[in-house]
């Protein structure tokens, strides 16, 4: 029994056929069994993976495949994938239509995905200092294992020079135990160059240093949890986390930090703190810490190139806090030049580069009024969003939406404003950056009033009410300006609209007094709107005025 327009009875194929379908089984009255699979999409995985190779990643695996003999029917694979835009297995297969490996593609796509790995891992076998210290411990082991035990030792000692400078503990710490086993066969041979004791030493130092490093990942990991979940630490739960971290001995304490590399996690980690807790300037202080460290060890930042890019990202939006637009836009253009240095030039700093910068741009001109310029981004910002595709996360595409619905409203193209911002409300995460969703709720309001949708305001206040209940978010600041936004929705009296916007601008003003209340401005100010409002004048000329002091 098959219903073609749901199910599809299959014979049974290979095991790797078979992982890539769900199987649905039913006895029928005879008792006997019958198995069925659900259609499933095929897997794009090789074709994400062929479409991020490069150039020379590409001639690099033609060239290996030409050592191999027989039949490559891989290769035609490879190439008919590679002229794809969009992964189309059903062309795919009417390409090679009559040929028997198509009978198998599951199997041949598999093939082709290791091999391509395997190039891949050929290609970049030195290209990092991980790679390079991999390759020495097996160069290591295979001259030990032949009796070349001087070759073995010369290899080690240049090994350990690189695993020491660039503070690879853990690589270090297996060459200790290689050098172990080096010093064994020294001992057996009548050669007492080094004390066993002095390699316990050192060993003990290796261990504590990776001890230390791994804690200050660990209270990284915390967090970079109160960040993700909530940006900004608003309720008690969230200031208790951050005081704990802030009050830990390895980030309160002096010269805690054994490494480098400890030491950048150390800085960072303030500074992360200090942003939760919304101390814009120590937390500057804190990432300008972490570039010098990187600075002053490019080793370190080759190999460290996505926290080199997250400490500029973090200084860029501090500089913007302050107003200081002249340093930031200096940090952007230093971000981007970063992308075209040795170990800034894969894939996934491409996108974090293009992310954290074009971002950053957005809340500078926001905070600059310069709203004209910000729309004039969206070009170059939707292009790089289809160039990466899949390899953006979520939430930096909830960020790009969230800051062109800004852009946009404080250029005035109010409708282009909605069409951003409901692609931020129309897509919710459970769990994700709440506090994204919830200003996506709060200018949704803003947005509709200078719409004049009154009537659907009345419905969207009342949704809002709700959601913010249900998320315990209903703070003083949000609460003042729903009650504002009903009140010139309904009340009817001429002037009616300028008295409660003064009432919302004097009582936003005294409520971003306090550093907790004030976070509302970090993602829009709406201080300024209220002021426009009450002078009859357009949004970006409040923010220019504010602005024009820091920007002279």
């Amino acid at each position: 029994m098959i219903r073609t327009n749901v199910w599809a009875l299959v014979p049974l194929q290979p095991a790797l056929d078979k992982a890539a379908q769900e199987p649905y089984v039913r006895d029928n009255q005879l008792g006997s069994c019958h198995v069925y699979f659900m259609a499933m999409k095929p897997s794009t995985e090789l074709f994400d993976l062929i479409r991020s190779l490069t150039k020379s990643e590409k001639r690099f695996f033609k060239l290996h495949s030409t050592l191999q003999s027989g039949t490559k029917n891989y290769m035609r694979i490879f190439d008919a994938i590679d002229r794809q835009h969009v992964y189309d297995e059903d062309a795919l297969r009417r390409q090679f239509e009559g040929e028997n490996f198509v009978k198998h593609l599951p199997s041949e796509k598999n093939h082709l995905y290791k091999l391509v790995l395997k190039s891949l891992r050929a290609f970049h076998a030195e290209a990092t200092v991980s790679g390079t210290l991999k390759i020495a411990s097996k160069n290591i082991e295979i001259l030990f294992a032949k009796a070349l035990y001087e070759e073995a030792s010369r290899t080690l000692q240049r090994a350990k020079r690189v695993a020491k400078e660039n503070e690879k503990f853990y690589y270090w710490y297996e060459l200790l135990n290689q050098e172990k086993q080096l010093l064994e066969e020294d001992y057996a041979s009548g050669r007492f160059s080094r004390d066993l004791e002095d390699l316990v030493a050192e060993e003990r130092e290796v261990l504590a240093k990776l001890g230390n490093l791994a804690e200050y990942h660990v209270l990284y990991s915390r967090i970079n949890f109160v960040f993700r979940s909530g940006g900004h630490a608003r309720t008690d739960e969230e200031r208790a986390m951050v005081e704990a971290i802030s009050e830990h001995p390895l980030i309160k304490g002096k010269n805690t930090a054994l490494s480098h590399r400890a030491a950048t996690i150390c800085y960072y980690t303030q500074g992360f703190c200090q942003w939760a807790a919304g101390d814009t300037e120590r937390s500057l202080e804190k990432f300008l810490r972490v570039k010098k460290i990187l600075d002053d060890h490019p080793h370190l930042r080759a190999d460290l190139p996505k926290r080199y890019v997250r400490a500029l990202e973090y200084i860029i939006r501090c500089r913007v806090e302050l107003g200081a637009f002249k340093e930031a836009r200096d940090t952007i253009r230093l971000m981007r030049q970063s992308a075209i240095q040795d170990g800034f030039r894969g894939i996934d700093i491409a996108v974090q580069v293009f992310h954290a910068s074009y971002l950053g741009e957005l809340r500078m001109l926001d905070r600059m009024g310069e709203h004209m310029k910000a729309v004039a981004l969206t070009t170059d910002i939707l292009h790089g969003i289809e160039e990466h595709g899949a390899r953006l996360h979520k939430e930096q595409l909830l960020e790009f939406w969230s800051g062109l619905a800004i852009a946009h409203f404080g250029a005035g193209q109010v409708n282009k404003a909605l069409f951003w911002l409901n692609k931020v409300l129309n897509d919710p995460e459970p769990q994700l950056r709440q506090d994204l969703f919830i200003h996506a709720r709060l200018f949704n309001l803003l947005v509709h009033l200078e719409l004049g949708n009154h009537d659907l305001l009345e419905y969207i206040l009342r949704s809002t009410k709700r959601f913010l209940n249900k998320k315990h978010r209903a703070y003083e600041v949000e609460r003042l300006l729903m009650e504002e936004i009903r009140k010139m929705t309904r009340d009817k009296r001429g002037g009616a609209a300028r008295e409660h916007a003064v009432a919302l601008r004097d009582g936003l003003a005294k409520l971003v007094k306090d550093p907790n209340a004030a976070t509302v401005l970090k993602y829009f100010d709406y201080l300024a709107w209220a002021e426009s409002r009450v002078r009859g004048v357009p949004f970006s000329d409040v923010v220019r005025e504010k602005a024009r002091p820091s920007t002279a």
